[in-house]
């Protein structure tokens, strides 16, 4: 037998809900825009968007170092996830690992001079693409509805 539709779902989809669309925007956006920024870090630096966020995160704390539980919440990525990418951003000479300085049994991601000039270089092109892929696109009276909207939503869904 197959499923039947409910009825709200019928209606919604008949009338181009525009929750949905602003949804699907939202989501091919976001999409489009970080496969495009990731081309480009990779193909000017060698570095992921991923791997360029934690540089930045790492570039913006106290002392350019991070616990790697506070790094990962930061960049959205599982511990296991932070592990590799930070593997990685070791082995290129862009970050070292060293004994957490408040407890020893964890262990901190730390920005080495090498990392910061990367992550100066790298940030010109990743500010051009958000120029050039995102605020062309958008209305300068705009951005600021975009900023608070896009805020309370992360707000939200960290809280939820």
């Amino acid at each position: 037998m197959i499923p039947t539709m409910p009825d709200a779902l019928k209606h919604t989809l008949n009338e181009r809900d525009t929750r949905l669309l602003a949804w699907r925007n939202f989501l091919v956006a976001h999409a489009r825009l970080t496969r495009l920024l990731d081309d480009e870090l990779q193909a000017e630096h060698h570095l992921s968007l991923a791997e360029y966020d934690a540089l930045l995160q790492l570039a913006e704390a106290d002392g350019r170092r991070l616990r790697m539980n506070q790094l990962a919440d930061r960049v959205l990525l599982s511990r296991s996830g932070i592990t590799r990418l930070i593997n990685r951003l070791e082995t290129d000479g862009l970050v070292r690992r060293t004994v957490c300085k408040t407890d020893a049994r964890g262990a901190e991601a730390v920005l080495t001079d090498a990392g910061l000039a990367r992550l100066r270089a790298a940030a010109r092109t990743h500010l051009r693409g958000i120029d050039t892929y995102f605020l062309a696109h958008v209305e300068r009276d705009e951005l600021a509805a975009i900023e608070r909207s896009l805020g309370r939503v992360a707000a939200g869904a960290e809280d939820a």
